[in-house]
């Protein structure tokens, strides 16, 4: 009667997926996308599932793949659609020549996210799958064997932590936004299963990104059980011995806010530190000499050696430049820069119509660009940047961290000209702690 009863459940949340998800935008190369259909075979991935790849243009051999993971909920499913084609998470795996991966699980909005976000759920073989069937397409076999940097969002940070105590052999690094995996049995959430922590997670760092309003300085509503949780996962992790942090944002509830300026920095210096420099060889271990550490909740970090109180209570931070990134971020998420965005290039005028090529600044990605017409600014692609989660960005901002759909394009068009009139026009890169290029 359990099985029949289990048959039925499982045939519904079939039948109750939409039509395929709209592949928007198109998958050509650089971009690859493979999709799989649900399926009934017990243990495997109930929901559809696309899987959308970037590999750098020019690239030899991969050394790892980024995930950018969405979140539980149709809208955060369709929102993983356009997340390979973030030119900011781009510009992070050009530098460390990795490809940049986006799921989109087809999760039915009333459906048991946690079919998908735990892995062993079905999503953990898909995604090898995935990786062996996007490499062979994209002519990177090696995509299948490189180490994974794994970033997620709500029930995305359940299935990347979750990967993490299944894979640690094979992540580089893992950022957690708003979501943990389960590691101690909870009464409301009785029907999700308890990870186990292994040793071999010591060495893969991981930070903990849970917004103040979810539960630290709001304690009440929906969102109100994340922090106990992101500190019940700290705490028992960080009492072995690992390598874990936790950066509080200090403007948002659920939403991602201004977080990818600390998690794409913190990634940065992890892959610099773990990835290998040939593809295919084991990953290094993640230094730890210059470490500095930081009382939970607190909003200042100091040298390991300077740090007054157990270690083994402290958010990680794998260096100084990390740290003093941390700080700003903890306390207003305004991280400093000073190094200008790259130049656009292959700005072709045809016409009065203008298009022209970017890549995102590292630090501060790309807020909006610049027209000029013969010395003189004449408009700003946007013309009103916006993004209702935190810093206005070019692509705008789903609540996932996902470029908007449709995405923007770097194009203009100079209706004010005079017809046959020659001008010579200049496009500046403007990123978002307002720095132009050169």
């Amino acid at each position: 009667m359990r099985f029949l009863f289990s048959f039925i459940a499982l045939t519904s949340v079939l039948h109750a997926q939409q039509k395929p998800y709209d592949v928007f935008p198109e998958a050509a190369a650089p971009y690859y996308r493979v999709r799989y259909e649900a399926s009934t075979k017990p243990g495997e991935l109930i929901f559809s599932v696309n899987y959308t790849i970037w590999v750098p243009p020019g690239v030899a051999a991969l050394r790892g793949v980024i995930v950018h993971q969405h979140g539980c909920g149709e809208g955060s499913c369709k929102s993983g659609l356009t997340g390979a084609y973030d030119l900011h998470w781009q510009a992070l795996a050009k530098k460390h020549d990795c490809a940049l991966l986006s799921p989109s699980y087809e999760q039915p909005e009333k459906a048991d996210c946690q079919m998908w976000c735990d892995p062993r759920n079905g999503s953990a073989a898909a995604f090898m799958k995935c990786l062996s069937d996007l490499g062979e397409q994209s002519g990177h076999p090696e995509l299948a064997k490189v180490p994974w940097a794994l970033w997620g969002h709500s029930g995305g940070g359940h299935w990347a932590g979750g990967m993490v105590l299944m894979h640690p052999d094979r992540v580089a690094a893992a950022w957690l936004r708003s979501g943990v995996p389960l590691i101690q049995e909870d009464s409301k959430r009785s029907t999700i299963k308890v990870h186990a922590l292994p040793e071999a997670t010591l060495g893969v760092p991981i930070m903990c990104n849970p917004g103040t309003k979810e539960g630290v300085t709001v304690k009440d509503g929906r969102f109100a059980g994340v922090w106990p949780a992101n500190e019940t996962f700290f705490t028992a992790m960080r009492s072995k011995g690992n390598l874990i942090g936790v950066a509080v944002d200090p403007l948002t509830a659920h939403e991602c806010g201004n977080a990818r300026y600390l998690a794409i920095t913190w990634l940065d210096a992890c892959l610099s530190a773990r990835l290998p420099k040939n593809s295919g060889d084991a990953l290094k271990a993640m230094p730890t000499s210059g470490a500095h550490l930081a009382a939970l909740l607190s909003t200042e970090a100091v040298p390991e050696a300077k740090f007054n109180s157990d270690a083994k209570t402290a958010v990680w931070l794998p260096n100084e430049d990390i740290a003093k990134a941390w700080m700003h971020y903890v306390k207003d998420t305004a991280i400093p820069d000073i190094t200008a965005p790259p130049a656009p290039t292959e700005l072709q005028v045809s016409g009065n119509v203008l298009t022209w090529a970017a890549e995102a600044d590292l630090e501060s990605g790309l807020a909006h660009f610049i027209i000029e017409r013969d010395g003189q600014q004449i408009a700003t692609v946007p013309e009103k940047p916006a993004n209702p989660f935190g810093r206005p960005i070019f692509q705008g901002l789903q609540y996932s961290d996902t470029p908007n759909s449709p995405l923007v394009k770097m194009t203009f068009t100079d209706s004010l000209t005079e017809a046959g009139k020659k001008h010579k026009y200049r496009v500046i890169t403007v990123n978002t702690v307002g720095l132009k290029s050169n």
